[in-house]
């Protein structure tokens, strides 16, 4: 199995639907988005589903040390992947509880993924970003400022899926099912604290900027008995619907989408875990 580090949604998800990346570790979201004819590229995906969970989104609200609040955003920029897909909506949203209107009270610039909004926020080229943990734990060991947590505000969030195009799913079935299996397994050894020390290990060597500490920090985020990786890869239904409201809401051109069954195919899901 190859995998590929993507940039942003963008390049990830035009990347899945021309054929080059056969499944994409992604925000429901974004599936749903090019689904939908709503992407930040005019590239259908009229195919494109959900096959499995993975996580909540770990979607933190974090700003730069002069910001203390939601209300001192008022008038300066935050940045997102992309303006209608990824997690933007949950950062308008989480705005607008907030009192901060969009296209009102602060502005809008597109950065990339999470990684180059981290280093963006990290040069304060942006006043407030939307990161992934356990990029918020570095920022917060620098001095910045986390404002709040998606979850906090919106409740059930669907964040990571695994997502293919149905086409090739159906034609790969057993890839798909192994997928799963390989994935829900990996997860249950994570969360087996017997495995702590060498699940901290593989982490620094992929992250190898993070201090110790901060690596137990991230695994006491990433796999907390409430809020870590979904155990046996399964989607929270009501988190897609909150997924859809939000999308409903924000995005262009208008549409009303509230059916969370139309995005995830289950069947590949039920036979991986038989």
């Amino acid at each position: 199995m190859n995998v590929t580090p993507t940039p942003s949604s963008v390049f990830q998800l035009t990347n899945l639907i021309s054929g080059k990346f056969d499944i994409a570790m992604t925000a429901i979201d974004n599936l749903i988005a090019y689904r939908e004819g709503q992407g930040e590229e005019p590239v259908p995906g009229p195919d494109l589903i959900a096959f499995m969970g993975g996580d909540n989104g770990f979607l933190r609200l974090v700003a730069v040390p002069e910001v203390k609040s939601v209300g001192e955003l008022k008038g300066k920029t935050v940045s997102v992947d992309a303006r209608t897909t990824g997690y933007a909506f949950v950062l308008f949203e989480m705005l607008e509880r907030g009192g901060l209107q969009l296209d009102r009270d602060y502005n809008v610039v597109r950065a990339g993924g999470v990684l180059q909004r981290f280093q963006a926020l990290m040069e304060k080229k942006h006043a407030a970003t939307l990161l992934l943990s356990p990029f918020e734990l570095q920022a917060e060991a620098k001095g910045f400022n986390r404002l709040g947590n998606a979850t906090d505000v919106l409740g059930h969030y669907q964040g990571l899926v695994g997502g293919a195009r149905k086409s090739w799913a159906d034609a790969n079935r057993d890839a798909v099912i192994g997928f799963i299996r390989a994935f829900s397994q990996a997860v249950d050894w994570l969360y087996d604290p017997k495995n702590k020390d060498e699940a901290i290990a593989i982490f620094r060597k992929n992250l190898p900027n993070v201090p110790e500490q901060g690596a137990n920090a991230a695994y006491g985020v990433l796999l907390a008995p409430s809020g870590g990786f979904q155990k046996k890869a399964q989607i929270d239904m009501e988190g897609v619907r909150t997924v859809l409201r939000l999308r409903s809401k924000y995005a262009e051109p208008k549409k009303t989408l509230s059916d969370p069954v139309k995005y995830y195919d289950e069947s590949f899901y039920r036979a991986a875990m038989r």
